[in-house]
């Protein structure tokens, strides 16, 4: 049977039996209503009538009005004759009084009058017993069936209250226990319900749903395991130390890489707080600094320093961090190859040095006419000579101060120096340049007793460099500024030209190793100036910066503390 029809029968019966104890009552009600208007109308009036006729009866000689009082009960009497014989003794009365008008003084017609009048009263009172029986007995069989209904009804109702409720809790009880336990992974659950409506049929659907849950996570196990295993096996295997953490900050696994460098065995640290093992052991504690992450670290490691590359990454689900995979990648092989290209770079450098010197100094000779006469011909060669020479030494130049910052070996002399001697130095130096160009360099430096601390070597040649490259990419006859401010307990020095500007995407990378803007002319540099100007300028623990837009011109500045 369906929910549905027991629901509609349960509720069906409920509002039968409040209908049918409703119109039982209603019925028994009518009834007895029925029955006392019965004994009120036809009996008990005809008794008050009768009551009224013996009482103005004894005042007929002294009331006059007392026989139109008689008279008028007694047509009320007449009208209210319900009772057998009680019409032939209403009809002697009326013959009584007919006579007695005439001689109201007759003893005798009063005494029978008397005596008819009660024989009514009689005859109303056995009346009035006679139906009160018959009232108290339909009462009594009403009463009765009454009471074999209710407690019929009663009954039923009581099963449907005691036994309804568990056909609805029961199997939803069952269903949410089932549930909790495909919750916890407990897909052997079964839910057995011997019932042949919606409960049944969902049980079977949820028991045909644990068993395929049932079925795939044993299908899919070995599976998974076995991943695992391999997933595992690539971890262990690679070169880089791994260390996954969860959201909660707890380390899951380490590779054997990560074991050596932590000096820690992976079942010694999983499965417990990254911090607390941070506390006694410093590189945890560096890795999990986020002032670490990204950058290179020095690790004891083989009987050896060697060098790593720190990366952190999160491992997202749904926009969500679930956790960290920390990653340490071996990076001693490039840093040893670096180490020995640097050192190969300023060794070949120092060594150029020497005879390109020599060459320039050659062609000088060369071009001298003290020497000798050239033509013309040969005066373009010792000139073109002379300029390739230049450029070699520049880049010499440039190469030995990319090695010594390479190496962290920049020698610094710092003094007290004044701002003045850096701007003379470095415009002394670019003034030949400039003129051949026309170009004016217009300094605005700012008054100001204030010394710099700085090397004043390193920072004219950082500013020579601005300069230099200010000329290269200014039109002729035009204008260079070179400004000094002093704000905030240090002096910036700012060039500012008016060529054709860098397209701001190029700006975060103007100052790298090697970065050439597109479309710069091959001669136009090795790419090394601006990143050594940023070398020289952190390392004096200043600041550098440029500010320009395609079309507008460039922006070059750098600041240094004031000397206290």
């Amino acid at each position: 049977m369906r929910l549905k029809t027991k629901l509609s029968i349960g509720i069906g019966f409920l509002f039968t039996a409040i209908l049918v104890s409703g119109l039982l009552g209603i019925f028994s009600i009518n009834l007895m209503k029925k029955d006392a208007h019965l004994v009120l109308k036809d009996n008990y009036e005809t008794l008050v009538y009768s009551n009224n006729m013996l009482q103005t009866l004894e005042q007929f000689r002294t009331d006059p009005k007392s026989i139109k009082t008689f008279e008028e009960n007694l047509a009320r009497q007449e009208a209210n004759i319900t009772e057998p014989g009680e019409g032939v003794a209403t009809a002697a009365v009326r013959d009584l009084f007919e006579k007695l008008k005439l001689a109201p003084g007759n003893d005798s017609l009063q005494q029978r009058l008397r005596e008819k009048i009660y024989l009514i009263n009689t005859a109303n009172q056995q009346a009035i017993f006679a139906k009160n029986s018959t009232a108290m007995a339909n009462a009594k069989r009403f009463s009765n069936w009454l009471m074999i209904i209710f407690s019929l009804l009663s009954l039923v109702a009581f099963t449907l209250a005691v036994n309804f409720p568990g056909i609805i809790s029961e199997p939803i009880n069952a269903l949410s226990e089932g549930i909790k336990s495909i919750v916890n992974k407990d897909y052997s659950r079964r839910i057995h319900l011997n019932q042949h409506d919606e409960f049944g049929e969902l049980a079977q659907a949820f028991n045909t749903m644990a068993e395929k849950l049932n079925e795939y996570e044993h299908s899919n196990l070995a599976k998974i395991k076995f991943e695992k295993s391999r997933i595992d096996t690539i971890i262990n295997q690679m070169n880089d130390g791994i260390i996954g953490i969860d959201d909660t900050r707890h380390i899951l696994f380490a590779n054997r890489v990560a074991e050596k460098l932590l000096g820690l065995k992976e079942i010694e640290i999983a499965g417990k707080y990254a911090p607390d093992v941070a506390l006694q052991n410093d590189l945890m504690r560096s890795l999990l600094q986020e002032k670490s992450k990204e950058k290179e670290l020095k690790i004891f490691a083989d009987n050896k320093e060697s060098y790593f590359h720190l990366d952190v990454i999160n491992v997202d689900n749904n926009e969500r961090v679930i956790g960290q995979v920390i990653v340490l990648r071996n990076i001693t092989p490039f840093h040893e190859l670096n180490e020995a290209k640097t050192n190969f770079i300023a060794t070949i450098s120092h060594e150029l040095k020497t005879p390109i010197a020599s060459i320039k100094m050659s062609a000088q000779l060369l071009a001298d006419h003290r020497v000798g006469s050239v033509n013309k011909e040969q005066d373009e060669l010792i000139k073109s000579i002379t300029d390739d020479s230049d450029r070699l030494l520049k880049i010499t130049s440039e190469l030995l101060n990319m090695s010594q910052v390479e190496t962290g070996h920049i020698q610094l002399k710092i003094a007290p120096v004044s701002p003045s001697i850096i701007i003379e130095n470095a415009t002394s130096t670019v003034s030949f340049l400039a003129q051949q160009k026309n170009i004016r360099v217009r300094v605005e430096e700012a008054a100001t007793p204030c010394k710099m601390l700085t090397d004043p070597e390193k920072t004219a040649w950082v500013l020579t460099n601005f300069l230099t490259n200010a000329v290269k990419y200014s039109p002729e006859d035009d204008e260079i500024v070179l400004t000094t401010e002093l704000s905030q307990n240090n002096i910036s020095f700012t060039v500012a030209d008016h060529g054709r500007g860098i397209d701001e995407k190029y700006l975060p990378k103007i100052f790298d190793r090697y970065f050439k803007v597109p479309g710069t002319p091959e001669k136009a540099g090795t790419g090394l100036g601006l990143s050594i100007s940023r070398e020289f300028i952190e390392a004096q623990g200043g600041k550098i910066w440029v500010n320009s837009k395609l079309g507008e011109g460039a922006v070059f500045g750098f600041s240094l503390p004031v000397a206290v």
